[in-house]
């Protein structure tokens, strides 16, 4: 398996722009998108968040019956927090976050909050 790192040691920063693929930018830019939703949404309630908020979003390219689809995870960790108030802020997030309004509906989703 050719990992980035390994693309950029052999072949420079040329190599390494051609190994990101789509579907990495696509997870970047999500998980961007979702926590300055969270920011949001947490401000609306008027809640703190933990310093150290993360959001892991992964995204497969794949096949289902011959047609090409994907599928996305987003891992979201606000550790410190209620895990309900938690929950409740990921929820929200996911309303108004536009990649979510964007993917909702046509790939499947799954949602974490740890």
């Amino acid at each position: 398996m050719r990992t980035i790192v390994d693309t950029f040691e052999r072949e420079g920063p040329t190599g390494l722009a051609a190994a990101i693929e789509a579907r990495v930018l696509f997870a970047a830019g999500w998980s961007a998108c979702f926590f300055s939703a969270i920011k949001l949404v947490a401000g609306k309630k008027k809640v703190s968040l933990p310093a150290d908020v993360a959001i892991d979003a992964e995204v497969d390219l794949g096949t289902t019956h011959g047609v090409f689809g994907l599928a996305a995870r987003l891992n979201v960790s606000l550790l410190g927090m209620d895990r309900q108030a938690a929950q409740a802020i990921v929820d929200a997030a996911h309303q108004v976050c536009p990649y979510s309004h964007a993917t909702r509906g046509n790939i499947d989703v799954t949602i974490t909050v740890g």
